[in-house]
């Protein structure tokens, strides 16, 4: 009975430790050391389940450019001190708050919410590419259209690749200047992981596509 009474007590901590393992990047032995880090300080543990929940209550996306936020349109989107002469496609919600860490780009965004991977099972239909044409068409259809600048920063690996030479041939028709983002940015590199130098000179060196 008190070896079962043993097993009954330590099993939220398993099942705190298999939920920690799901988290990218967070290996078991990770799990663990973050679990008992838990258990030994209650006030993160509540503070982080609090910031879970509230998360998970208020998170929604911006009905405009797809990103994150807690408010629909995003408080970028609203911003009338944001330049929206320009659109900076990003391929995830993590590349639009490492650019904005830069402070070297006040324009607007579309988040693609992933990339061209077809050996992921990832085509055009899972990501918000329909969704930033509309965008587009609304736009260049508006008298008052200020866009005048579409900017692919998608990532500088093969599906990033790919993703913004898609992009590009879909855009063609809209005739706005496609640009994208260079020099800073090594073959094979992830934006979100690029340190505010590199991405500052990544988006001063685009180039026209």
């Amino acid at each position: 009975m008190e070896s079962r009474r043993e097993i009954s007590a330590i099993d939220p901590v398993l099942k705190l430790i298999q939920e920690l393992n799901k988290l990218p990047g967070i290996g078991i032995k990770t799990a663990q050391r973050l679990a008992f880090h838990l258990i030994k300080i209650p006030n993160d543990s509540v503070s982080l389940a609090n910031a879970i929940i509230e998360m998970t209550n208020s998170i929604k996306t911006c009905i405009i450019c797809q990103n994150i936020t807690d408010i629909s349109p995003c408080k970028i989107c609203n911003n009338p001190s944001r330049n929206n002469k320009t659109i900076c496609v990003v391929e995830e919600p993590l590349d639009v708050l490492a650019i904005e860490r830069t402070g070297s780009y006040s324009g607007l965004y579309h988040v693609l919410n992933g990339c061209i991977s077809p050996t992921n099972g990832i085509g055009p239909d899972e990501l918000t590419i329909k969704l930033l044409l509309e965008r587009l068409r609304l736009a260049s259809e508006n008298p008052n259209n200020t866009v005048e600048e579409i900017i692919l920063a998608t990532n500088s690996n093969l599906e990033g690749e790919a993703t913004s030479m898609y992009l590009q041939h879909l855009m063609q028709p809209f005739k706005y200047k496609i640009t994208r983002i260079a020099r800073g940015l090594p073959t094979g590199a992830e934006l979100e992981y690029a340190d505010e130098a590199t991405i500052t000179k990544a988006m001063e060196g685009r180039y026209t596509l």
